[in-house]
């Protein structure tokens, strides 16, 4: 499915108008088409994401919409697509994908921050709804992991985002990838509800 849905998030455009997760209808397209294709959807990745990041005094309404809608709209658009027929099964994952960001704040990045708060406590009020129905819902809150959209960042500023992360380095994605498998398994049953940090040192607590 991610191969037929790809996006471009850098751009924002999506191959395929089904791609677009800040449209509910989309996603309606999107997931009918999967289980056409698959079968029913029993783990979701909520992983989509962009930044526009400006001080919020300079933060137009397209700039502040934009990040909403493709960061934390989505997450609405796509899991009411699916929670029903997880509940229905008795089994599903939801995992969502926050920041560290979301948790301490970010100059340069309410609508960013916002966003990410809000996957924060949309999960948790979900995991409450479900979890007498095998669906289990949990967060993953990384630091800078190295993806294009943090490689995009001016070198001298990213040099001194790594210097600030007390294991010295970007999280790989195969890290994080590493993580959100184990929360999508049997063996994370008991686990509903949470986030889990996964940042380097960044933010302890």
């Amino acid at each position: 499915a991610y191969e037929i849905y790809q996006c471009d998030w850098s751009s924002d455009v999506c191959s395929s108008d089904l791609g677009d997760v800040s449209s509910y209808a989309a996603m309606q397209g999107m997931v009918a088409d999967i289980e056409a294709r698959v079968g029913a959807v029993d783990i979701l990745v909520n992983n989509a994401g962009i930044t526009r990041d400006s001080t919020f005094r300079k933060m137009d309404p397209a700039t502040w919409d934009a990040v909403l809608d493709s960061n934390l709209k989505s997450i609405y658009n796509v899991t009411h697509q699916v929670i029903g027929g997880m509940t229905d099964r008795g089994w599903g994952r939801v995992v969502s994908m926050s920041s560290v960001n979301g948790i301490r704040g970010q100059f340069g990045q309410t609508n960013y921050s916002a966003a990410k708060a809000g996957i924060l406590g949309f999960s948790k009020a979900l995991a409450q709804e479900v979890v007498r129905k095998g669906v289990t819902v949990n967060c993953v809150s990384p630091g800078y992991v190295e993806t294009d959209m943090v490689r995009a960042i001016r070198p001298d500023v990213l040099q001194k985002i790594v210097d600030g992360i007390p294991i010295g380095r970007l999280a790989k994605p195969d890290e994080i990838a590493a993580l959100i498998g184990f929360l999508s398994s049997e063996d994370a049953a008991y686990i509903t509800g949470t986030n889990i940090s996964i940042n380097g040192g960044m933010h302890m607590y």
